[in-house]
């Protein structure tokens, strides 16, 4: 089962992508995470990638492509992998589509959970933390028990700034003009699946997981 991850921020990808590798048994590839084994590992790539990363600028596709060809060419992913975090972009996509045509492999879906704007904005910008312990809560999911109090050392709760209405829309925006081209390209493919994220988790999950029960039957 290959499956690629896809929700802009606030939308719930980190939890739903431990929730499906728990259930279906692949591993979760981030972007990250595959740069920091390739660093770690000292790879060609590897290295490459951190002489970009070091000077604060993007790494470019070629090398990004390349670190992926590596790790799906590992034994974890015989059995398929949860993309998380790539393709960013149609160039991507369609290096990627290239890729998988050379392991001699396709996508099964690419799962895109769905949240509006006034939802995400809600979530991202609820989150307070104590000044003094570090404590972390959310208004709407996990209040204190006191408004602007630390339950756990009576410290006062703050806003950090890139929780702040303003920096959330700029970067929701940001993000919905490079999903949008990415989700059209994928629906062009016959592979793209919406899931409706404002479900309770527990239901996302249920969801994405019948989809993919679905698709192995």
């Amino acid at each position: 089962m290959n499956i690629i991850l896809m929700g802009l921020p606030g939308a719930g990808k980190g939890t739903q992508a431990a929730r499906i590798i728990e259930a279906v048994k692949i591993p979760h590839i981030s972007t990250g995470d595959m740069f920091r084994q390739a660093v770690k590992d000292q790879t060609a790539l590897g290295l490459e990638a951190k002489s970009y990363m070091d000077k604060g600028q993007l790494v470019p596709d070629r090398v990004t492509i390349g670190i992926v060809r590596e790790r799906l060419g590992k034994e974890d992913c015989a059995n398929g992998f949860l993309l998380d975090g790539f393709p960013r972009t149609v160039p991507q996509a369609e290096a990627l589509d290239e890729l998988l045509r050379d392991l001699d492999r396709e996508l099964d879906h690419v799962i895109y959970i769905e949240v509006d704007e006034e939802e995400l904005i809600k979530r991202l910008t609820g989150r307070r933390i104590c000044r003094q312990c570090g404590a972390t809560y959310h208004l709407v999911f996990a209040p204190p028990k006191q408004a602007g109090v630390c339950d756990r050392c009576g410290g006062e709760l703050y806003q950090r700034d890139d929780d702040r209405e303003e920096t959330v829309k700029n970067r929701l925006q940001i993000n919905m003009e490079q999903t949008q081209h990415l989700l059209k390209y994928y629906e062009s493919t016959g592979k793209l699946k919406r899931i409706n994220g404002k479900q309770p988790i527990e239901q996302v999950t249920d969801t994405i997981l019948s989809l993919i029960r679905g698709m192995e039957k």
